[in-house]
């Protein structure tokens, strides 16, 4: 397995294609706007001079990993000669069908198709390609280069084979792999975020302010960041996504999105993404500030 081919130039993509490429894989880099992918290509360069200030890397390592990233506007283009596809596009499971019923089309008969969703099934991705044993789910943490992590999700008909690749392959990348099977959130996401929507509750019902809860967190339970803090870092939107993910697939009344995240995501604070969420955030400033919203 040689060529990789990520979808998507966000967050987790570009991280990902960072991520393949330090490690020798030649990463083709997909997304439809060629901004996007600018954008990526230069956060990737920054990463990697934090990288070299911080020792963990030399010049020649950065200039290797830059050179094994080429960017394509055009999916049939970047996708045709790919062993394995990554796709990080938006967490909407309508174009993540799409998009894999265009891989099917597209693609190899014998390529991996794997997505990085973090709650959408991947049993129903499967169902729309022509091969769904070669369907599996990679999802990573964020910031990929530094988080361990890899939830490999087994869709009801990836195969054994498929399963071990891209386990062994996550290795490969010094990642831990986990395996565990497709339900809705997965693992990482059905304990998480259930956490993160009672933190807004608990916000929501006036039982402490935003500060308050989340040093609870970090001082009580040894969290490097409180569940408010975090779930600005994730996105507001994302968190929502999920939790209805996981309000439909179960239904139970226990995974029902707060009220309050709601109306935070209806009226665009979304956090660190549009600057606002339950804290303030500018350019250049590390300091959490609480947002007006939820001052006391």
């Amino acid at each position: 397995m040689k060529n990789i081919t990520v979808i998507g130039s966000g967050t987790m993509g570009n991280g990902i294609a960072h991520t393949f490429a330090q490690n020798g894989f030649k990463v083709s880099l997909v997304d439809i706007h060629a901004q996007s992918l600018t954008k990526a290509i230069q956060t990737i360069t920054n990463n990697l001079d934090r990288q070299i200030k911080k020792g963990a890397i030399d010049e020649n390592v950065k200039t290797t990993t830059l050179a094994n990233i080429s960017t394509y506007t055009d999916l049939k283009e970047g996708a045709a000669n790919a062993d394995l596809v990554v796709e990080a596009a938006t967490e909407n499971r309508e174009i993540k069908l799409n998009l894999f019923k265009q891989l099917s089309e597209i693609c190899k008969a014998d390529v991996i198709l794997a997505s990085n969703t973090s709650s959408i099934s991947i049993t129903q991705i499967a169902s729309a390609t022509k091969n769904p044993a070669n369907v599996i789910g990679m999802h990573f943490m964020n910031p990929v280069p530094l988080m361990k992590l890899v939830e490999v999700i087994r869709g009801y008909a990836t195969s054994d084979e498929v399963t071990k690749t891209i386990m062994e392959l996550s290795r490969k990348l010094g990642k831990d792999p986990v395996e565990v099977n497709d339900y809705p959130g997965f693992v990482a996401n059905r304990i998480l975020m259930p956490m993160i929507n009672e933190a807004v509750y608990t916000l929501f019902e006036s039982v402490a302010g935003v500060e308050e809860i989340d040093t609870v967190m970090k001082l009580g339970m040894a969290h490097p960041m409180g569940p408010l803090q975090l779930a600005d870092f994730i996105g507001l939107d994302v968190c929502l996504a999920i939790l209805k993910v996981l309000h439909d697939g179960f239904g139970n009344p226990k995974y029902a999105p707060c009220p309050l995240l709601v109306n935070m995501v209806a009226a665009g604070h979304l956090g660190i993404k549009s600057g606002t969420g339950f804290y303030k955030y500018t350019p250049g400033n590390k300091e959490l500030i609480v947002s007006d919203k939820f001052k006391r």
